[in-house]
């Protein structure tokens, strides 16, 4: 059974965010990872993790102004040095919280910007940051995220792109973060593109269809899913990433069923 992660921006919200560490490991999780660190500081951070012997598994790039409706910055022409300075923020989390992978949301493209203006500015962002991480031994994820539900507008929103944009960057510590509640939108057909896509998979994250919500509430088998990762040899870590239907602790069945 594949090492299972909890998301902590979306499970344990029923307390305080600091209080949710303690309460993953007592759910049976042996990682966790969130959207942003940068509210917090490290060393506290890293206090829960060794407090609570959980593994940072990964966390986000900074994203810009997430209040006011950014959702990364990476594909933005204009903003690249306030890009570099979030990967090196990023990198002083992540070597304070021994995180080894860092996710790149890369942003919704502005309607007055032209695709391959965006597009090559989006190259030159990750381009430096997989050089930066690639320094410190981190992978550097880029996450596909569904335009039909979600994130109308976002830059990558299927796999094919994320693939496209890893060949143009060209860099060893690149990788593809799948998630299957975004690419069961966009795709379908998870298990067959997962065994097509597992050698540049870098992480997986997963919530049920539609409503993103635990395992059971929706169409996705992910005893199927689940059974197809063991068989292909996945070793890396799945996060639980929805919003459960009714507090996280009665969410938590096919956790309890795979054990």
């Amino acid at each position: 059974m594949p090492r299972f992660a909890a998301n902590l921006t979306m499970l344990f919200t029923e307390v305080p965010f600091l209080e949710r560490f303690g309460l993953a490991r007592a759910a049976g999780f042996s990682g966790v990872e969130y959207l942003f660190p940068y509210a917090w500081p490290a060393d506290t951070l890293a206090k829960e993790l060794s407090r609570h012997e959980l593994t940072q598994v990964l966390f986000n790039l900074p994203p810009g102004d997430w209040d006011a409706g950014e959702r990364g910055i990476a594909c933005l022409p204009g903003r690249e040095q306030e890009f570099h300075e979030g990967v090196q923020q990023a990198l002083k989390y992540a070597k304070a919280l021994d995180c080894r992978r860092i996710n790149c949301l890369a942003g919704l493209k502005p309607m007055d910007v032209d695709e391959p203006v965006a597009w090559q500015t989006l190259v030159a962002n990750v381009r430096y940051a997989a050089e930066c991480l690639q320094a410190e031994g981190i992978t550097l994820c880029l996450e596909a995220i569904n335009s039909r539900v979600d994130m109308p507008g976002f830059m990558l929103d299927t796999s094919e792109r994320v693939m496209a944009l890893i060949r143009d960057v060209d860099a060893d510590n690149v990788r593809l973060q799948y998630d299957l509640y975004h690419m069961q939108i966009m795709e379908g057909d998870l298990i067959r593109r997962i065994e097509h896509l597992l050698p540049w998979i870098g992480h997986i994250q997963f919530a049920d269809n539609p409503g993103r919500h635990e395992p059971g509430t929706g169409e996705i088998n992910f005893s199927n899913v689940f059974g197809a990762l063991d068989r292909l040899g996945y070793t890396g870590w799945l996060s639980a990433e929805y919003h459960p239907q009714q507090g996280t602790g009665r969410s938590l069945g096919w956790l309890m069923a795979g054990r």
